[in-house]
This record gives C-alpha cells, structure tokens and sequence, in this order.
C-alpha cells in the first residue's frame, strides 16, 4: 500500500509503498478514508516532539473496517468508524477511574500496537504507527478500542474531524473547563481546534467568545463559528484588549489552543482573578511558560491541562456525532482544503503558511 513515512526530522515525508500485515487478536484492518492535517503531526515532522523512526504519522482519521482479528465483537467489515488516537485498556488506574485519554498501556506502547509490535514495514525495517492509527497511509491496522462506529451518513471528512479537533477544542470547553452559562471566553489560537474551542463555549452559552490569533483571515473565519471579538495580536497588546473587552477584569475562562510557552503566558494573564486558563495546544517538547507563582495565589486562579478534550470517546463522540447531525455543531464548514496523499508535504507548507480552518487528505 501507499503510505507517507517520516524517516528524518526537518525532512520532507516519503510518499512510497509499504507493507501491512493482517490484525492481531484484538486488532482491526481499516481503508482510511480521510485524514486531517493536524499540527502535531507537524511537531514530529519538525523534531519538535520525537517518535520510532522511521514512522507513519497521522492520528485524526475515519475509515471503512476491511478485517478484523481474533475476538473482535464492536465492528464488523463494512463498518464505518471514527480512529481515536488514545485507544484504551480498559483496565488501568486512569481507565478504571473514568479517564481513558490518560491510559498508562497506550502510553508505554508509544509507537506501536498494545502488544509491542509494529504491522507496518518495509522489508525487513520495521515502521512504527504514531498514536496507534497511522493514517497518513491507504490502510490501517488499529486496536479495536479505538474504533467508533459512526453512520453512513456522516461524511468521512467529518469523521475524520471529530477523532481529533472536535473532540479535543469541544471537549475542552464542555468536559474540562465546564463553561458557565453567562461567561466571558478567549481563546488564543484559532486553528482547527481552537475554533472548536469556540463552538464548545457557543455550545455553554457564553456571553462573550474572544478570538484571539495573529492572522487577520483566521479570525474573521471564527465569526462563523460563534467568536463574537477578535484580536490581532500581531497589532496590539493582546491581554489588555481581552480586559477593555472584559470590563478591565479579564475573561472567565481562557485557552491556549496554539502549543508554545509564550500563548500559555498570554492566556494565563488575560484570565481574570479566580479564572480559569486551560491549555489544550501542544507545546513542543522542553518549551517553559514562565508563570508568576504568586498570582496562583493572590488571585486565586486555575491554570490546567487538558489532553484530548478530556473525553472518553466510547461515549462523547457519539454524543458529538448527534450534536453534529442536529446543527449544534458546524463542522463541514471547518474544512478548506483537500489534498491527495501524494501532496501531503505541500499540505503541512499549507498548515503553516495560510493557517485558516483545517486541511483535510482525501482518500479513493
């Protein structure tokens, strides 16, 4: 099969074919249909986080069930999924404890399948699977966990969305920061998944949605998706204009949605006193925020993580798939570029250089 394989940082992927062996027990042969072109791919591209080389990238996906292994029951061939990127045990403290984004197994198995094995090769050199999906490639070979049976009439580039930005910037709002009905909102970064965010805090009813980014296009393009004010950090002082908008206080709830130290400083400064700053983006690996300690404590605010929205996505995908398919959430619209495999390296030039929606790779 035809795959795109990273076998150097700061080098372009290797659009070449690659071998696929059958599911293991418990594991899935998928026909990728879509795949999203996500930032933190493009931190592995770039060294910016490290990974087994050489390897598959891509973690936001959707796809048709071809085959399945020994002791699957959730999917059949046929079916039409949606991959998570954070297939869980099931039996860990965190998965135990209803936190499966936070799965101990998926995470000492970076890399490869739950067993420790690698399905992609090349020969004899092994290829291994980013985030156990791998779907910069025509086909798959994934945990059963991480299959979500979606409809038919889901189209597979909104499948492929909801594995990642949706979940994760929607998530964020609702699950992890839980917006109040009433507050005031920034989020820095207005990517695919910050405009996420932003339909996340439309969907809690907040008062005032801030879009805050430095590319003038993207955030006229969050007006569509519930931003009610924007701000060009690139022109002017980004945590004052959030406190004009704010009465001078600050918003309630801010997100960094960009992953870098200085737009956790920016949107911790510009939460008000007592208010919450959630960082969603990821930051490349030993980048630091440099937090005031004291205002932790003298302004009584909350500064947290989320990974993956917080979601558990057995069950919120499917509740995200309703909201969808009932004009709660727009995501068609989030799409604005479409890209063969083939042209993959042109879409992450794409990702950086226009930075407007997400760019989404297209499968036969």
């Amino acid at each position: 099969m035809k795959a795109a394989v990273l076998y150097e940082y700061n080098e372009p992927l290797v659009i070449e074919e690659v071998e696929l062996d059958p599911p293991k027990a418990g594991e899935v042969q998928v026909k990728t249909g879509a795949a999203g072109v996500c930032r933190s791919d493009l931190h592995f591209m770039k060294g910016q986080a490290r990974t087994i080389l050489p390897a598959v990238l891509g973690h936001e996906a959707s796809g048709t069930v071809e085959a399945v292994g020994e002791g699957v029951t959730t999917v059949k061939p046929g079916d039409r999924i949606i991959l998570s990127f954070v297939p869980n045990c099931g039996r860990c403290q965190y998965c135990t404890t209803g936190r499966p984004n936070l799965c101990d197994l998926h995470a000492s198995t970076a890399g490869t399948l739950f067993d420790g094995t690698m399905r992609l090769h090349k020969g004899d050199q092994r290829i291994s699977h980013f985030g156990k999906v791998a779907c910069f490639a025509e086909h798959m070979v994934v945990p059963e966990a991480g299959c979500i049976p979606v409809s038919e009439d889901v189209p597979m580039e909104v499948a492929c969305l909801i594995g990642c930005s949706v979940t994760t910037g929607v998530g964020a709002a609702v699950l992890n920061a839980q917006i109040t009905p009433g507050s005031s909102v920034a989020v820095v970064g207005c990517g695919g998944v910050g405009l996420n965010v932003i339909q996340g805090a439309r969907l809690m009813n907040a008062s005032k949605v801030i879009a805050v980014d430095i590319n003038e296009g993207a955030l006229e393009f969050a007006t569509k998706f519930g931003a009610t004010d924007s701000v060009n950090a690139k022109h002017e002082d980004p945590v004052a204009r959030v406190k004009e908008l704010t009465g001078g206080q600050g918003a309630d709830y801010t997100f960094e949605v960009f992953g870098s130290g200085e737009t956790v400083e920016t949107a911790y400064a510009m939460a008000r006193k007592g208010g919450t700053c959630t960082v969603v983006g990821i930051a490349p690996q030993g980048d630091q925020a440099n937090i005031e300690a004291v205002t932790l404590v003298r302004s009584e605010k909350v500064l947290k993580g989320t990974y993956y929205g917080s979601a558990r996505c057995h069950v919120d995908m499917p509740r995200i798939v309703d909201m969808y398919q009932s004009g709660k959430l727009s995501i068609d619209d989030i799409v604005t570029r479409r890209y063969s495999l083939d042209d993959i390296n042109e879409a992450y030039e794409d990702l950086d250089n226009i930075g407007i929606g997400r760019g989404v790779i297209v499968f036969p």
